[in-house]
């Protein structure tokens, strides 16, 4: 029988918290946590130091591709690699993750609740953290919940899904694609259509937004300061009602050699240079992908991610890396939540 001591003594003035610190206790191991690793949850313990995730990664994968129930490599890296790469990402942060719970749901929240690519990535990052415990001596407080189901969540059996997706692996490879956008075309219809969808793209990127919300876009001033700042009106419709038109903060794009990008975006929209495809409201997202389809660079780009890593690139992916690159730079997942709506 399993038993632990929590850390108070027996007296009166003591009784408020050793009553709370068993409930939170009750709390994860009602989760699928041992009575351990419940106790260590709830006493905030960190993760033993000085561990590598990225070692524990090829540990894992060599176990996966050798051992036990073997995997094949193209298996391996289509449903394992994507998620175990992004929370080893996650976990060198300056900021990581401080329990199983928040780094899978950090590694899952930009897919649809219930659809096949977060069911693949909840279940692989069990395995992962179950690997990390029980053979690399992470602390007992990393192994996952027994039960999934609140981090894949149901899906909306209405709602048509378009945005399920992958982030970039960097901001280079994102400024390497825009970067390809044929602005020197010699035929001035094809030049005017790459520079409207560079802006889009940009401000897609640099502000994590959905494609259709770069029509749904105003400037606004600061009454204190009366520095101009993003607003965006769209309001989607979700399970629990209407989101709410918001504030929302450019996270700049950094290239290789550590420079910020730096595209003035809201200094070029004041000035009327921000000029947008011209397109039905609800179908920026479908002509967004057309247009980008008909870019080799696009094409060869998403081959090679799907070969080589089993990631799927498409228009969402500007928007899910901003939320990765806010998460890597230590931004608070409730202030990023905000800014993306």
């Amino acid at each position: 029988c399993e038993s632990v001591i929590l850390p108070f003594k027996w007296r009166e003035e003591h009784w408020g918290d050793a009553y709370t610190r068993a409930r939170n206790v009750f709390v994860f191991l009602k989760q699928g946590h041992s009575l351990k690793a419940a106790a260590e949850l709830a006493a905030g313990k960190a993760p033993k130091e000085g561990k590598d995730w990225r070692s524990i990664g090829e540990s894992f994968r060599n176990q996966k591709l050798n051992h036990g129930r073997t995997t094949t490599p193209e298996t391996y890296k289509k449903q394992y690699l994507p998620p175990i790469e992004m929370a080893i990402k996650l976990m060198a942060a300056r900021y990581p993750p401080k329990n199983p719970q928040d780094l899978i749901d950090l590694c899952v929240k930009d897919w649809p609740a219930g659809s096949v690519t977060r069911r693949h990535r909840a279940r692989a990052l069990k395995q992962f953290l179950e690997h990390a415990v029980s053979r690399e001596g992470i602390a007992d407080i990393w192994m996952p919940p027994a039960d999934l189901k609140n981090h894949i969540g149901a899906a909306n059996p209405k709602e048509v899904i378009h945005q399920e997706g992958d982030p970039f692996d960097d901001d280079q490879q994102i400024l390497n694609l825009l970067n390809s956008l044929p602005l020197d075309s010699p035929y001035e219809r094809d030049k005017d259509a790459a520079q409207k969808w560079l802006n889009a793209f940009q401000l897609m990127a640099e502000l994590g937004l959905r494609p259709v919300e770069v029509m749904h876009l105003k400037i606004r001033k600061d009454p204190k300061n009366k520095e101009p700042y993003w607003w965006c009106t769209y309001q989607k419709k979700a399970g629990a009602g209407t989101t709410e038109p918001r504030r929302v903060f450019p996270l700049p794009l950094i290239n290789s050699d550590g420079e910020v990008q730096k595209w003035n975006l809201i200094e070029r929209w004041k000035a009327g240079l921000m000029e947008l495809p011209s397109c039905r409201e609800n179908k920026m997202g479908e002509a967004a992908n057309t247009y980008l389809k008909r870019r080799e660079s696009w094409n060869s780009l998403r081959e090679v991610m799907k070969k080589t890593q089993g990631v799927n690139i498409v228009p969402y992916s500007f928007r899910h890396s901003y939320s990765l690159r806010a998460h890597i730079r230590g931004v608070d997942a409730g202030s990023v939540a905000m800014s993306m709506g």
